[in-house]
């Protein structure tokens, strides 16, 4: 493989894991600041919405000039 994993390196790690069982130990974050980084992970970034508002108040604004200027 070209990450230089092989199968029988994988399936011996995957048996490894199994006995481990790290899932079961998984907490997440307790901290406040660890809490308030992980609410952020699936962010990514909101410029549609704010593209999407300015977009619409520049209809309106155009339709507001279309009128009067009539």
């Amino acid at each position: 493989m070209a990450n230089g994993w092989t199968l029988e390196r994988r399936a011996k790690q995957a048996e490894l894991i199994k006995t481990w069982k790290p899932w079961e130990r998984s907490t997440g974050p307790r901290t406040r600041e660890g809490k308030a980084k992980a609410s952020r992970n699936a962010y990514t970034g909101g410029t549609r919405e704010v593209i999407r508002a300015l977009r619409q108040a520049l209809r309106a604004q155009q339709k507001a000039l279309a009128e009067v200027g009539t």
